[in-house]
């Protein structure tokens, strides 16, 4: 008889079970929207954020844009290297932007060299594994600081990337303060920029510089572009002939750059 007072508990539990089974599955975000992660690499452990597109469950496989940030965005918040560049470009288009980007940050006074161009490649493998992105549609972009480490990162994995957008970027050391600031994977060639395109001649590159930049010149990148010609690579170039230094808000919004960038696909 004991039995037959539990009943009425158990057929409350079933009809429980029930129910939370015909509950329809919880859709993704209805916008895009920021995370933040941590990589545990090289002895320390790194913040990186992911800009996780809207609905993203609903695509098989993802675009995926690794973004490096310049000089200002420096620091271990995992935050900051969203605030100037791509990061404020997404958040205006968070409902329609529709890919993954990830955005790892050097510490302060670091460059893109050595650790932390490593720590970007992580990053970007993490997330591409965690949120199912593309590996043949899988892009590199930076501005300023980041532009040269567009070139150290694509010169450091050449087949990983369907191509490159390299915004204010240069090869050389731009200034005297700066003698660390250079792509150096090439720094000892006769002719860096020559041997910069030869090494990625084979990755669609679509440059852009203001002509009136004044922190990192424009004449690097003619130079590159000079020598993608003399060799037949074809890389693009926009130069905004009244741009300054902040070349990277037209670059992110022009509409061109985008259907570009997303109709390139690794074989």
């Amino acid at each position: 008889m004991r039995l037959y007072r539990f009943l009425p508990l158990v057929s409350l539990l079933l009809l429980g079970l029930a129910m939370t089974a015909c509950q329809p599955r919880a859709e993704a975000p209805a916008s895009g929207h920021f995370v933040t992660r941590t990589l545990d690499l090289e002895g320390r452990t790194w913040r990186y954020a992911v800009f996780v597109p809207a609905r993203a469950q609903a695509a098989n496989e993802l675009p995926v844009v690794l973004f490096l940030h310049g000089s200002g965005e420096r620091g271990d918040d995992g935050h900051a290297q969203t605030t100037a560049g791509l990061g404020p470009w997404l958040r205006r288009n968070a409902d329609t932007f529709p890919a993954l980007v990830v955005m790892p940050q050097v510490s302060d006074d670091g460059e893109w060299i050595g650790v932390p161009a490593r720590i970007a490649l992580a990053a970007l493998e993490a997330a591409s594994a965690e949120f199912g992105g593309d590996r043949t549609r899988t892009y590199l972009t930076g501005m300023s600081m980041g532009g040269y480490g567009t070139w150290e990162v694509a010169l450091m994995a050449p087949g990983r990337f369907a191509a490159l957008v390299p915004v204010c970027a240069g090869v050389l050391a731009p200034r005297i303060e700066r003698p660390g600031l250079f792509v150096t994977p090439v720094a000892g060639a006769d002719d860096p920029h020559a041997e910069l395109v030869a090494r990625l001649r084979h990755v669609p590159v679509w440059m852009f510089h203001g002509a009136k930049d004044n922190v990192v010149l424009p004449d690097d990148t003619r130079r590159v572009y000079q020598a993608s010609q003399a060799a037949g690579a074809g890389f693009r170039y926009t130069e905004y002939p009244d741009g300054t230094h902040n070349a990277w808000d037209a670059a992110y919004s022009d509409a061109a750059m985008w259907e570009w960038l997303f109709s390139q696909r690794l074989p």
